[in-house]
């Protein structure tokens, strides 16, 4: 209501597939995608620039992407993030589990796993994995899936970049970096590109 001249188009789409933007009754000067939080840091750097490409094809010409990216820090402070005293992150992982009980109808016991996350500094990213306890049995529908104690699922993968190292990746994509901001404590960016 407060912006009436803005239309509102809204897109149901797997956005690490191609996206086709419906078309607004006024053509836009330009398209800029907004990528919020740090999803991209999800994704291995392989699969990032594929999506950056993917990205540069939708805003064509002219178009932009604002990004957001968890930046490098003191190993300390990752490994406190993703192992917090609370148990959030401990719990978002193991419910990976229950979900896979409900919807594939497996037999995983939570009590028998523990969420496990450290910075690998060969990839630069913080891993997340579920340890097995014990040596144990799951079945998941039909199958009968053995685990040793000490056995991993990696569940997930969170990397954190430099502002030149994104940069670096994005410019592959055709991506030039125009501003940047970051946290007081340089934790966080926002990057805005432009395709040059």
């Amino acid at each position: 209501a407060l912006y009436p001249h803005v239309d509102i188009l809204p897109v149901c789409a797997d956005f690490t597939k191609r996206v086709v933007l419906p078309q607004p009754e006024q053509a836009p000067r330009r398209t800029i995608v907004y990528f919020p939080g740090s999803t991209i840091g999800n994704f291995v750097p392989e699969n990032a620039a594929r999506l950056l490409r993917q990205i540069a094809d939708t805003c064509g010409a002219g178009g932009g992407l604002l990004v957001g990216v968890d930046l490098q820090k003191d190993v300390r402070v990752l490994e406190a993030a993703y192992n917090d005293a609370k148990g959030v992150t401990a719990d978002f992982n193991l419910n990976l589990l229950r979900r896979i009980n409900r919807e594939l109808d497996a037999s995983f016991d939570l009590e028998q796993f523990e969420h496990l996350a450290y910075y690998d500094h060969a990839e630069g990213r913080v891993e997340i994995h579920l340890e097995s306890k014990t040596d144990q049995t799951v079945n998941i529908g039909d199958e009968a899936v053995d685990f040793t104690a000490g056995e991993r699922i990696h569940t997930e993968n969170s990397h954190k970049y430099t502002i030149e190292g994104f940069a670096k990746l994005a410019a592959a994509a055709g991506f030039r970096l125009k501003e940047n901001w970051c946290d007081a404590r340089d934790m966080f960016a926002v990057l805005l590109f432009e395709l040059g």
